[in-house]
């Protein structure tokens, strides 16, 4: 059998534990994207609720539960952009139908 210099519970984890919490992480902002996206498209396509009211309750849920998560404000930051995304892409469906 093969000597080994490895001695149980020695071993060096610092960059285990920063892969697995950074996994964790973007795990919670992928599922929470994930989750205002579905709800978005919910309300807009299957509820007929406004498409900008739809885009008020969700971002405004998202920066809720991102708070009550402690996410920061880098995923205020990244609510506010989507929505900012959405708007642009509605005025854009606005002013394709109004040339169609």
């Amino acid at each position: 059998m093969a000597s080994s210099e490895y001695t149980h519970g020695e071993m060096k984890i610092d960059a285990q534990s920063k892969m697995y919490d950074g996994f964790m992480k973007a795990s919670a902002w992928g599922a929470l994207i994930l989750l205002i996206s579905v709800g978005y498209m919910v309300f807009t396509l299957s509820m007929g609720i406004n498409w900008l009211v739809s885009l008020v309750l969700c971002a405004g849920a998202g920066i809720a539960i991102g708070m009550i998560m402690g996410m920061g404000g880098a995923w205020i930051a990244t609510v506010v952009a989507l929505a900012g995304l959405a708007i642009f892409i509605q005025l854009l469906i606005f002013l394709i139908g109004l040339v169609v």
